[in-house]
């Protein structure tokens, strides 16, 4: 198992990369969007009527791709006072449990997000023009990689070879 995860470690590396990075992306993007809105409602006196849909869409996808890159990195808020008094054959397990519910929530939500896509997909965003089912892409992608990230996390933790935080970090940038 540890040759498995020492193998695939690179690849969740680089996905974890490349979220940041569109995440990033998108942040600028959306605040561009936005002030061009600011610009046009202000300036032009004709605010253009897709600028709030498309940022509203592109913070979804920074919210959750960066939300599973937090996962990932371990840098959530957590309150940890109780866990840091247990013994460490308590602590271990309380890190599983808490990744395993990690894993499971990040599944539930990327499988309801896709009944609510699938749900959605006749009707229309009217001013971008994309089927409804487009907004919950998000969540499913985001989901996803939650749970595959904690899982990554929770079998670390579970085979006693945990890579600190501060090493997955610096392997994501």
């Amino acid at each position: 198992m540890w040759n498995f995860m020492r193998a695939i470690r690179p690849v969740l590396a680089g996905i974890s990369r490349l979220f940041l990075y569109v995440a990033g992306i998108g942040l600028i993007a959306m605040t561009l969007i936005v002030g061009w809105q600011i610009f046009g409602r202000y300036v032009l006196n004709d605010s253009p009527s897709w600028s709030e849909t498309l940022s509203l869409h592109l913070m979804s996808w920074f919210i959750m791709l960066g939300a599973a890159v937090g996962v990932r990195e371990s840098v959530h808020l957590g309150l940890d006072i109780v866990r840091y008094m247990m013994p460490p054959p308590v602590q271990k397990s309380m890190d599983l449990l808490s990744l395993g519910l990690i894993v499971l929530f990040g599944a539930g939500m990327a499988y309801y997000a896709t009944l609510l896509s699938m749900g959605t997909w006749s009707a229309r965003i009217p001013v971008l023009g994309w089927p409804g089912g487009v907004d919950f892409f998000p969540m499913i992608v985001g989901g996803a990689m939650i749970s595959v990230f904690a899982a990554e996390r929770f079998v670390d933790v579970a085979i006693g070879h945990e890579v600190a935080a501060d090493v997955v970090a610096a392997e994501v940038l």
